[in-house]
């Protein structure tokens, strides 16, 4: 092995490139049987109860199936009670089972029992963001409208009208609010940070993650956390191939004559019409985020080995930034 390629290696490790897939879907017609199980449902039990299921796609005809009560994350769900099953497809018919919880999935509908022998009914749903297709207001900075990436340095358009992944913008920006909508590959062999992996990075420096987190828990890994530092209050990330949003209300960190930072960069995050990050502070940069400093930055979209795209992006200018 040579030099040269070792050092490829190297790099390729340390960004922590995603490693290929040939099961990567981005055509819900080409998806496959597991895409039209996969899914959110919403229903009621005998007794009247309000249950809602996240059914996450895992390769192969198998599932995880998450019983959340009182409905869906951002619609009812407490963030806390929910029950996990085990859910299979054999001989065309998908049947789950755990904690006692037993049923079957057919035709969009999830049907069953819990383990008090009480039944219940879903239906499939597929949920839309408040916020998508909202149009920039009066004054706004429009990046990108499906009908040109000029706004880009490394901007692809892909599929016609979309923004691949890796763009970088050619401005700056201090503070700002940000509008944009992305949608996620269908991976269901894929794990953990190699599922649809990107990020929003604010000024180069601030992570957003981007990641096909659907039904997870919604950890400081995932997706709408502030990358490895905070948490999304609520995991809000709809199932791959549906089209999500962020709102992003940014505040850039501040720094006194000396150059010493005296107050942390800020952030509101809407994703999906959720506030998952109220004002938090961020108290460096984030992974591979650019240092810190008291200058403006550009925004990332991050190239990490996925075909993620993005649509509908545009930023109002608080302060700060080019003006041109």
């Amino acid at each position: 092995m040579n030099r040269c390629l070792i050092l490829m290696l190297t790099a390729g490790l340390a960004l922590g490139a995603a490693k290929p897939s040939a099961d990567v879907f981005l055509d819900p017609e080409k998806a496959g049987p597991d895409f039209a199980v996969q899914g959110e449902y919403v229903g009621e039990t005998a007794g009247k109860d309000k249950l809602a299921a996240q059914v996450v796609a895992e390769g192969d005809g198998k599932f995880t199936v998450y019983f959340l009560t009182s409905g869906l994350p951002g619609d009812g769900w407490d963030g806390k009670a929910k029950v996990k099953a085990a859910a299979h497809t054999a001989d065309g018919k998908t049947t789950f089972e755990g904690a006692g919880w037993k049923g079957d999935i057919t035709d969009g509908k999830l049907t069953g029992a819990r383990a008090d022998g009480v039944e219940f009914a879903l239906s499939r749903v597929v949920r839309k963001s408040p916020t998508e297709g909202t149009k920039p207001p009066e004054g706004a900075l429009v990046l990108f409208d499906g009908k040109g990436a000029g706004e880009w340095k490394d901007g692809r358009i892909v599929e016609g009208d979309l923004l691949a992944e890796g763009a970088t913008t050619k401005k700056t920006f201090q503070d700002f609010k940000l509008h944009l909508e992305f949608r996620l590959p269908f991976k269901p062999k894929s794990r953990g940070q190699e599922r649809g992996n990107s990020g929003v990075y604010l000024q180069r420096r601030y992570e957003i993650q981007v990641l096909d987190s659907f039904g997870l828990a919604g950890d400081k890994g995932e997706c709408g956390a502030i990358y490895q530092q905070t948490p999304p209050a609520v995991n809000m990330c709809f199932p791959p191939l549906s089209w999500q949003t962020y709102d992003i209300d940014f505040r850039a960190a501040r720094y006194d004559a000396d150059g010493n930072k005296k107050a942390d960069a800020v952030v509101t995050v809407i994703q999906n019409g959720v506030k998952v990050h109220d004002k938090a502070e961020i108290k460096k940069q984030t992974g591979y985020g650019d240092k810190e400093k008291d200058t403006p930055g550009v925004l990332n979209l991050q190239n990490h080995g996925n075909p993620v795209v993005f649509r509908n992006v545009w930023v109002v200018v608080r302060s700060g930034g080019d003006k041109n």
